[in-house]
């Protein structure tokens, strides 16, 4: 991992800050108090975010209510961009977070980003949820919390290292081999109270089959008392069937006669209706041949009936043209008495605009008054013309209708004698079919007998129907009886099978239970025998080999750094012994650079072993070191110069104010704080 650039907005003394980053050595430069740290912390905070513990108000610039970090980095020639913002509310949170791997960003949550940063870097994921321990031992870490670790009890101090060094999980495998072998031991007091029954259930299999052989055989001698009863019974439903059938055949015989009944009423009323109706036939017949009838009658009739309506018709045009004339004499004296009505109003001819004299007008009225007089007197005649016309027409329809009522008399009278014909002819038909009816009612009576003869003869199967139907209901019962033994053997072997399946499946997976029980024997004798002390063997190993590289590089480093004075080795708890002419000097007497000098050497040599140890880790290129000279001598910091070129990483980082380091990096990049704003300085 190396680091392009970081972009610091409101973070701590920034207000917004670029920086980038070349390869090799650099160093952040600038007073106490300029902002050199703040730039550490921000590149922890864009790769992890807040740690649990940290707050956002150790990040987010005072006054600010935003924040924002974006850290360009490259990992395996992949680009990789960073961005979180802290947001004020009613605490100081992470808001916005997001990654982008070669130009394809990704909004995700706090988490989630996290996650990625530590699959990128190829950190146990482990980290996600609690402080990166493995960043803070490996590439940054404040000098004071170095310096916590070493004056720290020899527990935590083992316990922390165990976690950084992967080295805990052998202590997590013993407790969780503890937990399983607890857990082994319950599930073989359960398993061996499991198979404690395993003999009774053989036994009890073994008795079962026993009584189940014993029913098979009862069921074989059922099953043939039941054939025998089933064909008995078979026997007597054949019988009872040709029973039946004569029955049948009786029924239907007395079916015939009733329906022979029924023909024969039938015809006798057939009989006595014919009979009724020759009667009224022959009576007709006599009647009709007593009339008195002349075809000349109605041909006069017809001829005086053409001459009436003749002379009907003459009267009936003249009594429509008096009609006529009195009509006409009325319009034309009523025209007469409005013309005399109007002349009497008139003062001015109309026509030729002249005065009309009373003499003149009186003239003219005399004459109309004349004319209606003349007109009333035919009125008068007409009406009585008139009068004697319609009596004529009266008496001429009278005349018609008598006439013509003794054609229809005449006309029906010559229809029933041609009818008496048919009325003979059908008399004669209605006795012929008599006397077949009467033949027919003799033969059916005849039939009748036959058939009561043959209904009693079959009247005996009845009894005999009545005693089949008894022992056919008794052969069913006695056929039931057995058949409801047969299904009760059967449901029994049935029951017994299922039981005796279901027992040597039991038998079965106790058996295999029972294997299972001699392997988790045999499991917890390795776990406690063999599994336990070769976990022990394994982490001692490792930590001794840690702890003989980690205290060859300490002593190394720290001999470079301090005066051949001192003597100084790892304890097997870590813990740095340091000797002066065979005396061991407590850590706490140490001067100010002399402490700085050991967890300054303790600090790489625990990077380096780390490195080495957690090979695949792709933070192994960068190390930042915070204030590395505190308390220096000038001598000393001559000497950190060794030791860094020993340290051979692509990209260094150095936070210090001493001026003299300017001279040992590729890089130099100075910062300074003005009216508390921190920038660089150009």
């Amino acid at each position: 991992m190396l680091i392009k650039k970081i972009t610091l907005e409101n973070i701590r003394s920034y207000e917004y800050q670029e920086i980038e980053f070349p390869n090799g050595s650099v160093l952040l430069s600038g007073d106490i108090g300029s902002g050199k740290t703040s730039i550490l912390l921000g590149i922890e905070f864009a790769l992890f975010g807040l740690q649990p513990g940290q707050r956002g108000s150790s990040l987010l610039r005072n006054g600010a209510n935003e924040g924002k970090v974006l850290m360009e980095f490259e990992v395996d020639d992949k680009e990789v961009i960073i961005e979180r913002t802290l947001k004020k509310g009613k605490t100081i949170s992470q808001d916005y977070t997001s990654i982008t791997i070669d130009g394809v960003q990704q909004e995700l949550s706090v988490t989630e980003v996290k996650n990625r940063v530590l699959e990128i870097l190829n950190y146990p994921m482990e980290f996600s949820k609690k402080q990166n321990l493995l960043y803070k031992f490996t590439v940054y870490t404040p000098q004071e919390e170095m310096k916590q670790i070493i004056i720290q009890d020899s527990e935590t101090r083992m316990n922390t290292l165990r976690h950084v060094f992967g080295v805990d999980k052998y202590k997590k495998i013993l407790e969780n081999v503890s937990i399983i072998t607890i857990k082994i031991r319950e599930e073989k007091r359960m398993k061996e109270g499991m198979i404690s029954n395993l003999e009774v259930d053989k036994e009890e299999v073994l008795m079962k089959e026993s009584e189940l052989e014993t029913k098979h055989t009862n069921l074989i001698s059922v099953e043939k008392e039941f054939f025998s009863k089933t064909e008995k019974r078979k026997i007597i439903e054949e019988e009872k069937e040709k029973l039946s059938k004569k029955i049948e055949e009786k029924n239907k015989f007395q079916q015939e006669i009733e329906k022979t009944r029924l023909v024969t009423a039938n015809k006798k009323d057939s009989i006595s209706s014919n009979n009724r109706l020759i009667a009224q036939l022959k009576e007709q017949v006599r009647e009709i041949q007593n009339l008195q009838f002349k075809e000349s009658e109605i041909t006069k009739l017809e001829q005086e009936s053409k001459m009436l309506k003749r002379e009907l018709e003459k009267f009936t045009e003249d009594n429509v043209k008096i009609t006529s004339q009195i009509s006409s004499l009325n319009l034309k004296s009523d025209d007469a008495k409005k013309l005399e009505k109007k002349l009497s109003m008139l003062e001015i001819c109309p026509t030729c605009l002249q005065d009309v004299t009373p003499v003149y007008k009186a003239n003219i009225i005399n004459k109309l008054d004349s004319d209606v007089v003349e007109d009333n007197k035919l009125i008068v005649k007409l009406n009585e013309d008139k009068k004697i016309v319609s009596e004529k027409i009266i008496s001429l329809n009278k005349k018609i209708s008598s006439a013509q009522e003794k054609i229809n008399e005449l006309k029906i009278m010559k229809i029933r004698i041609q009818e008496s014909q048919e009325r003979q002819k059908r008399l004669t038909e209605l006795e012929n079919t008599n006397s077949f009816l009467e033949k027919d009612v003799i033969l059916l009576n005849q039939h009748v007998e036959l058939l009561k003869t043959s209904v009693f003869e079959l009247n005996k199967y009845e009894n005999i129907f009545r005693i089949k139907e008894e022992e056919l209901e008794s052969a069913l019962e006695e056929e039931k009886i057995v058949h409801i033994k047969v299904v009760e053997l059967k449901k029994e072997i049935e029951l017994f099978s299922k039981q005796i399946e279901e027992l040597r499946i039991k038998i079965k997976k106790i058996e295999e239970i029972k294997k299972q029980l001699a392997y988790i024997i045999e499991l917890e004798d390795w776990l406690s025998q063999k599994f336990i002390s070769l976990i022990s063997f394994i982490e001692k190993n490792v930590m001794v080999k840690l702890k003989i590289e980690f205290s060859k590089l300490f002593s190394e480093w720290f001999s470079t750094l301090v005066s051949d004075s001192f003597n100084i080795r790892l304890s097997d708890d870590f813990t740095p012994i340091i000797e002066q002419q065979d005396y061991e000097i407590d850590y706490e007497y140490l001067s100010g650079g002399e402490r700085t000098a050991v967890a300054l050497a303790y600090r790489l040599s625990l990077n380096q072993v780390i490195n080495s140890f957690l090979s695949i880790i792709k933070t192994r290129d960068l190390i930042i070191l915070d204030e590395p000279t505190d308390g220096f001598s000038e001598q000393q910091l001559y000497r950190i110069r060794d030791v860094l070129q020993q340290l051979n990483v692509k990209q260094l980082i150095i936070v210090s104010h001493e001026q003299k380091i300017e001279s040992f990096v590729d890089n130099v990049i100075k910062f300074k704080k003005e009216n508390g704003v921190s920038k660089i300085e150009k």
